[in-house]
């Protein structure tokens, strides 16, 4: 897909060339039907002790203290130990206030995170039925419960019902710069760059210079190939950030952006950080991990592995663990691993979740790549974003479809696609694929772009990158540029 540099966010970029539009296919699914009946709320809860409720005015109470609830209205990371005091605190008054909406639409939005930030995919069918509940008993238009549909729908990787909610809530309130910022996820999501360059556009007038915002418009031109500026964007929020949660959340994308170039020494120093700063912080941990194994120093690697998964049990983790056992010739260790990772999925799903993009990319490399080929397949119709493109062609790939396969890696590696993001892990996989179909030279400068990136993306197949180059050699004509 072409992005629409008129409508993408301001940069120094904006003055290069316009790329060529790429078909999106779109999806298509039913709209949730809204209703659904009061949820019963638990009078004990075994996480935490609730709150003591203030005693009751003759209006619905005020809510939670703003260090509790600013996180979760003001689009900013929360903190956990604050989600678990406003969950309680909110369950506790809704007892005796059951028809206050914006309470409802406040307590769907804190399980939708907790549930995001423990992998605990049992929160998200609680945040839909309190959701719902408050569009049943609110006014018209209650955008704080539209955007809290929105926000669940992005957990849940069901792109196409965010970007449905997003808008209702857009409408609903064109200036509540919240639901903007979840309509950047639900279009990047879809593989929408023009869309949700323009969502970050209204973002950016709405509330400009704010560290919630510069950490979006990170995200966004790193997805675009504009590292400098993805860059410089999260190191200002950083440095502007407020609370230690927030400020761990945005140094943990900042570790992010630097191991994706290679940078280890920045990515360590990043997520050591975020850990000081929020010792919860588990995709940190998960990134020290990832950088620690990248380093050589795998014993430590696999603790932060431990840590991230006993704190946030998501697949994507017991992947790459499993991937570093096995490179480390761990057999058995590796498949506990695999099948702790079946278990996540299941878990997820039971919760609402797809997470058939995380499985596809297992079952390519581990399992049965036909069985991927054909999850992926369903998921690029659903939401044709580059990360399911690129999973796509490798699966196609590991089923021995190589023609087909170098669509979908050309897909996500080329700008006249679409494909911006500079990942070694699709360079990689793109040179596979033409190493496969007999193309040496393009090939050789694929894997040779995947080194330069990030000549560590992964201790399982960056190996199998440096020995395809051996293998190849150097090219004797320079022949094509790549594209």
């Amino acid at each position: 897909m072409e992005t629409d540099t008129s409508s993408a966010p301001e940069s120094p970029r904006k003055r290069r060339a316009r790329r060529r539009r790429r078909v999106l296919i779109a999806s298509a699914a039913g709209c949730a039907v809204l209703g659904g009946v009061l949820v019963l709320l638990p009078r004990e809860r075994a996480e935490a002790p609730a709150a003591a409720p203030a005693p009751a005015p003759p209006r619905p109470a005020p809510g939670p203290k703003a260090h509790k609830r600013g996180p979760v209205t003001a689009g900013v990371p929360a903190a956990l130990p604050d989600l678990v005091a406003l969950i309680g605190e909110r369950e506790a008054h809704l007892r005796g206030h059951p028809r206050d909406a914006p309470s409802w639409a406040l307590l769907g939005s804190a399980y939708v995170e907790r549930g995001r930030q423990t992998a605990d995919a049992a929160y998200y069918p609680k945040a839909e039925k309190a959701l719902r509940t408050s569009l049943k008993v609110g006014s018209p238009g209650n955008a704080p419960a539209l955007e809290g549909l929105a926000a669940l729908a992005v957990a849940r990787r069901d792109f196409a019902a965010a970007k449905r909610w997003g808008e209702s809530a857009r409408e609903a309130a064109p200036k509540r710069w919240t639901t903007h910022a979840v309509l950047v996820d639900a279009y990047t999501g879809l593989g929408d760059r023009e869309a949700a360059g323009r969502a970050l556009d209204r973002l950016l007038k709405l509330r400009p210079g704010t560290p919630a915002v510069r950490a979006r418009a990170a995200a966004v031109y790193r997805d675009l190939g504009w590292r400098e500026d993805a860059a410089a964007q999260i190191s200002d929020a950083v440095a502007e950030a407020g609370a230690p949660a927030e400020r761990a959340a945005y140094l943990e994308q900042a570790g992010r952006l630097a191991f994706e170039r290679g940078d280890r020494d920045g990515a360590l120093r990043s997520f050591r950080e975020a850990l000081r700063a929020d010792p919860g912080q588990r995709a940190a941990q998960a990134g020290l991990g990832r950088t620690l194994a990248a380093l050589g120093r795998t014993d430590e690697a696999v603790d932060a592995y431990r840590a991230a998964l006993a704190g946030a049990p998501r697949p994507e983790y017991a992947l790459e663990l499993g991937e570093l056992y096995e490179s480390l010739d761990l057999g058995r260790e590796a498949q506990a691993q695999y099948e702790l990772l079946r278990e996540q999925v299941r878990g997820a799903e039971a919760g609402g979740a797809d997470e058939e993009l995380v499985l596809g990319r297992f079952e390519a490399d581990h399992g049965d790549p036909w069985s991927a080929v054909r999850r992926l397949r369903a998921e690029w119709e659903r939401q044709p974003a580059t990360a399911v493109a690129d999973a796509l062609g490798w699966a196609l790939h590991r089923a021995g479809e190589h023609g087909e396969a170098l669509e979908y890696a050309e897909i996500a590696t080329d700008a006249k696609h679409g494909g911006g993001v500079r990942s070694a892990l699709y360079a990689f996989h793109r040179g596979m694929i033409e190493q496969a179909l007999g193309h040496d030279g393009r090939a050789w400068r694929r894997l040779t772009e995947a080194q330069q990136i990030n000549p560590y993306f992964s201790p399982l197949l960056a190996p199998v990158a440096r020995r395809a180059l051996a293998e190849l050699g150097e090219p004797s004509e320079q022949g094509p540029p790549l594209p």
